[in-house]
Parts: structure tokens; sequence; C-alpha cells
């Protein structure tokens, strides 16, 4: 029974998406990451949340998202390679 529980427990935390949240890294630039728990979740959603994140922060400075890279898992999306999304940016005063 002890190692069913653990084995479940394991799997549990292993198998979580993982998000970065945003991260600042010096001059300006940020990153922000997202990972799919499977490799069944698609890599449009993960890039709509990264890019609502990465506004969120810049709108917080009254500024707008200047993309500088994007980083994308290639497929197959199996064995640990889930869907995954990264991007760097910067916040920049708005154009308008």
């Amino acid at each position: 029974m002890n190692k069913i529980s653990v084995c479940c427990v394991s799997l549990i935390m292993f198998g979580c998406a993982q998000n970065s949240g945003v991260i600042h890294y010096g001059n300006g630039q940020y990153m922000v990451s997202r990972q799919a728990a499977t490799g069944f979740h698609g890599m449009g959603n993960l890039k709509a949340e990264v890019l609502n994140e990465a506004s969120a922060q810049c709108q917080k400075e009254g500024k707008e998202v200047e993309v500088l890279k994007e980083i994308d898992a290639e497929p197959p999306y199996i064995l640990g390679n889930y869907p995954r999304t990264e991007i760097h940016f910067k916040c920049v005063a708005s154009s308008e």
C-alpha cells in the first residue's frame, strides 16, 4: 500500500504544468515560460498565456510588450518533452 501511495504522489508532483511567472533579469528585460503537464495540450494556448502574462507586466508599467525572443519545444511531445514556450521581452513606451 505504501508503494502505491508514493507512486501516486510522485505522478501528481511531476505531472503538473510548470509556470515560471515573470522573471526580471536586468536591463529592463523579462522572461516568462509555461509548460503543459502532458503532451496533449496545444501550443496555442500556452503561447497566449505567456503573452497575456507579459502584457500584464507591461501594463503595470504603463507600457507595451516588445518580444525579443521566442523559444518553443519541438514535437514529438513524449517522454517529458511536453509543449513548452518561453518568451523574452521588454516593456517599451506606447507607440500611440
